[in-house]
């Protein structure tokens, strides 16, 4: 136990020596560098927002090609048995 703690007591030394007088520790990025991300990224996103919404109105603006009926083909709605609810579909108009 008493070997763990000489350890334990090194590597605090160790870290005060290579941090140097200040006591501070130095990160990679600064402040001034992440309020610059946060701006950039916020531009980014504006951008995008703006060139999607441009995208959409014009792709929502453009026409879309109208097929051709299918032809009425008799043999569809052969009904062989009554329905429960009566002689036409559920959701079918009545033609009577």
């Amino acid at each position: 136990m008493a070997t763990s703690m000489a350890r334990s007591g090194l590597r605090s030394a160790s870290l005060l020596l290579r941090r140097g007088a200040k006591g501070k520790r130095s990160f990679s990025v600064s402040a001034h560098d992440d309020a610059h991300e946060t701006a950039k990224w916020e531009k980014i996103t504006y951008a995008g927002i703006a060139t999607c919404t441009i995208l959409s109105i014009y792709n929502l603006s453009k026409g879309h090609p109208h097929h051709e009926e299918p032809p009425a083909y008799p043999y569809l709605h052969i009904r062989n048995k009554e329905f429960p609810w009566g002689p036409d579909g559920l959701f079918e108009s009545k033609h009577h």
